[in-house]
């Protein structure tokens, strides 16, 4: 199997996060090989959700894996394995018992059987929810796609397929309910970026939660000066 082909059945499954999503998103609606192998993917994978009562672990269990993996957080093969579990979660469904299989037989390298009796520590971002907005850019085809992961506090813009016009920055505005429009970076044309959020917008975002996009001259809005015109708009959802 090629890697293009392990990409394609990776995001059909669901399997993908981050940068690696906003990418395989992008590629999909410009690359028409791509998205046919995908489709590919998922008319062969519908029968096997179909034939398969899907089975979601207890919540302990997941908890079980976080309190392990917490106790050697540093280390890269864990985290390493923390990323592959949120994405295990996220996949559900028929994928969930084979999940909790690969998990368990790893965490044992790592300091052994987990204590039933221990106490449990669970991921304090792992209940908040995902968000996601679509903003189109009037006047053309394309759009911007982000991504809010609340475990990092962390916003991925994705601008594939954009240009810059070297005349103007787009900077990003988190719209509160109350008070001034909040700064949330400048828009990078062709690639996807993460944004740090700061704690009071993390706080804030919610589904529904506004951004705008705003033109600006070079570098973004300079700090005596109002914010630009608002050039296009979108509001998360949750996913």
């Amino acid at each position: 199997m090629t890697a293009e082909q392990t990409l394609a059945a990776e995001y059909a499954l669901g399997l993908l996060e981050g940068e690696e999503l906003l990418a395989a998103r992008a590629r999909e609606a410009s690359d028409p090989a791509f998205a046919a192998q995908v489709t590919q993917w998922q008319e062969r994978l519908a029968p096997l959700a179909d034939a398969v009562d899907p089975r979601t672990p207890r919540a302990e269990v997941w908890r079980r894996i976080e309190a392990e993996l917490a106790d050697d957080g540093g280390s890269a093969e864990v985290i390493s394995l923390r990323r592959s579990l949120r994405r295990w979660q996220w996949a559900g469904g028929l994928s969930a018992a084979a999940a909790v299989a690969l998990a368990f037989l790893a965490l044992p390298q790592l300091g052994g059987p987990t204590d039933p009796d221990a106490p449990q520590v669970a991921n304090a971002g792992q209940n908040l929810p995902l968000l996601a907005a679509n903003m189109p850019i009037e006047g053309t085809p394309l759009s911007l796609d982000f991504t809010y992961l609340p475990e990092d506090d962390s916003l991925l813009v994705g601008a594939v397929g954009l240009s810059a016009d070297g005349v103007h920055d787009h900077e990003i505005w988190f719209v509160p309910a109350e008070g001034d429009l909040v700064s949330l970076g400048i828009v990078t044309p062709g690639k996807v970026v993460a944004h740090t959020v700061p704690a009071d917008v993390a706080r804030a975002l919610e589904s529904g939660s506004q951004l705008v996009l705003t033109r600006e001259p070079l570098g973004g809005k300079p700090a005596d000066a109002d914010a630009g015109p608002v050039v296009a708009e979108a509001r998360f959802t949750t996913i």
